[in-house]
């Protein structure tokens, strides 16, 4: 297991499930996905300290030492969520154990789709083939529920935001009583939530453009991809970009919602401020306390 304490003072503690193996790009520019993630999700200012475990390489942390962390991350992947690899049914037995305790779980891309397969759902190769790019997705249109605190905390969600994609696999159908949040013209299920202890991410949050265009280029030599396919993207990553402000600060704000019990009683606390950011042409607002709900 390796640790990356973000700094010394004692503070939250979350773990990084991961699902790949670091690329040759990202170890030279980022020196690992541990580093992506924890720009993308942490705060340094906080004191937290991330864990990672290697979940491709069977690397999970034991029952005992589930109780210490105050959320998890399962990262995307290259492998199929459906598939039978022993670290993959390890990994939703995982899950399971998590929901029972009610542990915070954060799945993006591979890991959106294990938690739906771990909780009785269904996942297989998407329909519509490979999904690379920006996409807009669009945010479930409904009267959010009191006890939902990483939404609440958000305040408004934007009708539509876009989002970095790559995937071939997606969510067919989600478990039992789950709660679809967004879905786009290509993907049924953009985002999902169980309760408010488990949420799915179809996209990658944490990605820059480089990091897609370094994928593009290796599912392009490998030839998983055409050219003309891979120039598309390409193309369209020079004439927009992901929401990436709005979907950190939804991430964040799920991984950390219990800092904000208080908000789902008495909505905002004397020491808190509304923090603005843009999606598309609309303004919406995030609730930052003396706590950090978000960043």
């Amino acid at each position: 297991m390796v640790v990356n304490a973000v700094v010394a003072r004692k503070g939250r503690r979350f773990a990084l499930l991961m699902a790949a193996h670091d690329s040759e790009y990202v170890i030279k520019k980022y020196s690992g996905y541990l580093n992506v993630f924890v720009a993308a999700f942490g705060d340094a200012g906080a004191g937290e300290t991330w864990d990672l475990y290697r979940a491709v390489d069977g690397e999970l942390p034991g029952e005992e030492e589930l109780d210490r962390y105050d959320g998890f991350v399962i990262s995307g992947s290259p492998n199929d969520a459906y598939a039978d690899d022993e670290w993959i049914l390890r990994l939703c037995s995982l899950v399971r154990d998590l929901h029972a305790r009610r542990k915070r779980v954060l799945g993006v891309c591979f890991g959106h789709q294990v938690i739906c397969r771990a909780l009785g759902g269904r996942v297989g190769r998407a329909r519509s083939g490979w999904d690379i790019g920006i996409r807009e997705v669009a945010i479930a249109d409904a009267q959010l529920p009191r006890q939902c605190r990483f939404l609440d905390a958000l305040r408004e969600l934007p009708p539509r935001a876009k989002i970095t994609k790559i995937h071939q696999d997606e969510v067919w159908d989600v478990p039992a009583g789950a709660e679809v949040l967004a879905s786009s013209e290509k993907t049924g299920v953009e985002m999902f939530r169980v309760g408010e202890h488990m949420l799915g991410v179809q996209g990658h949050p944490e990605y820059t453009n480089d990091i897609l265009l370094s994928l593009v280029n290796r599912l392009l030599a490998a030839g998983s991809i055409t050219v003309s396919f891979a120039e598309a993207v390409k193309t369209q990553l020079e004439s927009t970009g992901p929401d990436r402000e709005f979907w950190l600060k939804l991430c964040k704000s799920f991984l950390k919602a219990d800092e904000a019990s208080s908000i789902a009683d008495d909505l905002y606390l004397n020491d808190t401020e509304a923090e603005s950011f843009t999606v598309g042409d609309q303004t919406s607002t995030c609730v930052v306390s003396s706590v950090v709900i978000c960043q």
